[in-house]
């Protein structure tokens, strides 16, 4: 008995330090987050400004806008002349639903493969070609809480659109930021036109995202969703912003053309809203 009563405060005794050290260690974790985001709070008026500058549209010289996908949110502007070389159609982030890619599919008679690992209802197309894939995007591939998530890259070698020009549509609440930065020089020169929803305005990550994605596109249109509007973004007007990358192989800036403000087929993502667009800085 007395040797069991031994084992047995060892073991509560070596159970109570494992305690004690994860908590500390979830302590230590705790506080370095909490310094990691004091320090981009620090700083994010200065990248906030940065960002901003960078993400002033420019007007296009052959670019048509129209709008692809639902009236409000969930729609989004491309230059619809400038598609004619696609020979595929991504797109991210579904919520059961994806008007745009049906709108793709439909009129440019290409499939379009949708993503989405969180809501895994299939949308309904009955005017194109649509393939829908219970997978997410990502910065490497892997399974998360049973999820599946792969590069843009490892799904176009999959679809076998890897050789191929695509017009790709990206709003995955945030995990743009890490499935951007791993995209080759080659895949980024095979998308014809990224239009994506960007999530956050504050961290260095996002500008340095943004300016290697300008060494191969023009941006061609910038829109805030007003369902992200409130202060403390400034000179953003919100958080979460739609932007059209265009690929510079395909247009050129036309300086004469002054039309960058406000454009036809542009809605707000919440109808009944006000709206929260940031200052447009001169040209």
């Amino acid at each position: 008995m007395v040797i069991l009563f031994v084992l047995v405060v060892g073991l509560v005794a070596r159970n109570q330090v494992k305690v004690a050290n994860n908590r500390e260690a979830s302590r230590a974790a705790a506080l370095a987050e909490a310094q990691r985001q004091a320090e981009i709070d620090r700083l994010a008026p200065p990248i906030r400004e940065a960002l901003f500058n960078e993400l002033q549209a420019v007007p296009l010289a052959n670019c048509t806008f129209e709008r692809f996908g639902e009236k409000n949110d969930g729609g989004y502007l491309l230059c619809s002349n400038l598609l004619q070389a696609v020979k595929a159609g991504y797109s991210y982030g579904i919520s059961g639903y994806d008007g745009w890619g049906c709108d793709i599919s439909t009129r440019q008679q290409v499939p379009v493969h949708q993503y989405d690992c969180f809501n895994t209802n299939a949308p309904v197309c009955k005017t194109g070609k649509t393939v829908f894939h219970p997978e997410c995007v990502g910065g490497v591939a892997r399974t998360e809480d049973g999820r599946p998530f792969d590069t843009v890259l490892g799904q176009l070698q999959k679809n076998g659109d890897a050789a191929h020009h695509i017009v790709m549509k990206m709003d995955v609440e945030g995990a743009e930021w890490e499935s951007l930065p791993v995209l080759t020089d080659d895949t980024l020169n095979r998308i014809d036109q990224l239009v994506i929803e960007l999530h956050g305005v504050k961290e260095q990550r996002f500008l340095d995202v943004v300016k290697r994605l300008k060494q191969f596109f023009y941006v061609a249109n910038v829109h805030v969703n007003n369902f992200s509007c409130g202060p403390g973004h400034e000179p953003f007007g919100g958080w979460v912003y739609e932007v059209l990358f265009v690929n510079k192989a395909l247009t050129s800036v036309d300086p004469s053309r002054k039309e960058v403000g406000e454009i036809p087929g542009l809605a707000k993502n919440h109808p009944n809203a006000l709206d929260c667009q940031g200052r447009v800085i001169p040209r």
